[in-house]
This record gives structure tokens, sequence and C-alpha cells, in this order.
């Protein structure tokens, strides 16, 4: 098999990934299950931001590493989710060795967005259910449902439900998947908080409270936040011209701050392409990384829809906006 996988509408994907949308799933009828708030999330969440905001006053102060490290931290983490939990572990579009795996975990950690087994559970459901009950993060209950509103509150049962019958042995099967789910506390606490610190405290003598609150705290509301654009805005503005019967969107603001992952009708149109859109390397660090990857040896079998596809399935179900490049 070739490094790059051209799948045509008729091959079969290489790994079965139950990613595709599932049009037997009705809604249960009648009145819908009363919301029940989490207070703990709702307290932790404002003070996170809260923490951010405060944050902000301290960039003046920083030293230019501290400002450059907090990028870097954001790249990093970003990363993690973009290339790790996403593209790899729940669409499986390419497959990485186990240095890159253990790389991309590692990262992932630093996202601090839940593991990567429950980020890959809940992400395969929202493309199989999407807008729907059983959708975790349901674009079609408002923005702030979508965005945050839905970590604030308990899941649907029908989150619950659906997310126990996937079929999840690919990610059971995944070593680093799984050490990472068993020790997930104390690495999160350390690549989450306390390495973005005590790295400029110790190497260029920042202080210790401008280290706290822009590599880790500024730096992760940030990211959290360029996550949640995808699930928020990423459905409801923007163009669709791979298919104009879903909500899933074109926008380049998510694009831009969730380092590729705003080419959202393409995605939820053709899940299994790694570089979830079809302008490669365009807007899109998540593809670069990828292929770097790959240069390097790192990576491989990356999945991709032969053009050809594209452009017929723009001609039937896009809205008429699709450009070339």
């Amino acid at each position: 098999m070739s490094d790059t996988d051209v799948l045509s509408s008729s091959s079969p994907r290489v790994e079965r990934v139950e990613d595709e949308f599932d049009h037997s799933y009705k809604e249960k009828s009648g009145p819908k299950p009363a919301m029940s708030i989490v207070w703990r999330n709702v307290i932790l969440m404002s003070l996170l931001h809260a923490g951010a905001v405060y944050g902000l006053f301290f960039i003046p102060s920083a030293r230019p590493l501290t400002l450059l490290w907090a990028f870097l931290c954001f790249v990093l983490s970003a990363l993690g989710v973009t290339a790790g939990a996403h593209r790899l572990w729940s669409h499986r579009s390419y497959k990485a060795t186990l240095p890159l795996r253990i790389f991309l975990a590692t990262c992932n950690s630093m996202a601090f967005q839940n593991d990567i087994y429950e980020w890959a559970r809940d992400h395969r459901v929202h493309h199989k259910f999407s807008e729907t009950d059983a959708d975790p993060h349901n674009a079609v209950r408002g923005f702030f449902f979508s965005h945050i509103g839905w970590l604030l509150v308990r899941k649907h049962p029908d989150v619950i439900e659906k997310g126990r019958k996937l079929e999840l042995t690919d990610l059971m099967a995944d070593k680093v998947v799984m050490f990472q789910r068993r020790y997930y506390k104390p690495v999160v606490l350390f690549m989450c908080f306390i390495f973005p610190t005590i790295v400029p405290c110790y190497l260029w003598g920042e202080s210790m409270l401008v280290a706290f609150y822009i590599p880790a705290i500024l730096r992760y509301t940030l990211v959290l936040n360029a996550t949640w654009l995808v699930n928020s805005a990423a459905h409801m503005w923007g163009n669709r011209p791979y298919d104009s019967n879903i909500n899933p969107r074109e926008n380049r603001f998510v694009t831009f701050s969730a380092i590729g992952e705003g080419y959202h009708n393409y995605h939820h149109t053709f899940p299994y392409d790694y570089a979830t859109s079809e302008y490669g390397w365009k807007v899109n660090l998540t593809t670069c990384f990828i292929d770097l990857m790959c240069l390097l040896g790192l990576a491989s079998h990356r999945k991709r829809v032969p053009k050809e596809l594209v452009l017929a399935r723009v001609q039937r179900t896009g809205d008429g906006s699709h450009r070339s490049g």
C-alpha cells in the first residue's frame, strides 16, 4: 500500500471507523429529559476563564521568550488534539509509529480535553449522530451549548447509549491510549500546568506568576476555545460547498485558530481524509505537521479523497460556493 491511500467511492475504508452519519437514528418522541447542571464544572470553567482574563494583564511584563514559549505550548497542545485525538485516533486517517503516538499523547495531555479514548469516542458519536440528541455538542441547541454548555450539564441519555454501542477495540488495543487513560490525572497536572510554568522560571528567570498565568492558564484557555469553536462556530457560520444538506460550514476564522480544523463542511462530508480539506497545506498547520512526520518516516498511510470524487460531490450536493483553490 502506498504512503498516501487515495480512496474512491467504491473502495472500502482501510480500517473500519464508526464516524459516518447514521441515517437510521430517530430522536425519541415526547418531552426532552430535564437538563442537569454540573455545578463543579460551572465553577471550574468560570475560575479558569477569570484566570485567563487576569493573565492578559501580565502580557506587557512578560519576557519575549515567555510569550514565545506560550505560543509553542499552544501549538503543541493544539496538535495533540488535531493531529492526535482527532485525525489519528478518532478517524484513523493516517498511521503513526510508536514514537509519534507517544509524542502526540504527551501533547494531548498538555491540551487537557479528556483522555484520548474518551475524546475519540465522543467525537465518533458526534459524527455518527451529528446534530441530533445523540450528538454530545449538538449545535441545534445553540452556540453556547455547542461551544461550552455541553460540558456544564449531564449528557443526554442518547449520547451515553450510543457511545456504549460504538466499536472502540482499536482504541483499547492502543497501549499509548490506554496508558494515558490510566495515568491521566497526574500526567495532565504536570503537562498542562506544571511543565509550562517551570520552563520559563528555571530557564530564563521568569516570575512564577507570569509563567503560570500566561503559558499555563491563558494558553490552556485559548486552546480550549479554539477547539470549541469547531463545534460551535463551524456548525453555524460559513459556506457549504460540499454538502448543503448538513450544517457544518467552512469557517476561515476557525481554520486559522484551530490550525486547520475549520474546513468543516468538507470534513463532515469526507471524515476519513487526513487533511480535512481539499487544499492541502493552505491555512492547515496540522496537515503540514502530518506530512512532515511522513517525510521523517514517523507516519504513513495518509487517506485522501480523489479530486474527481470531491468535484462530483460538489456538483451533486454543494451550495454553489466551491472554489478551486
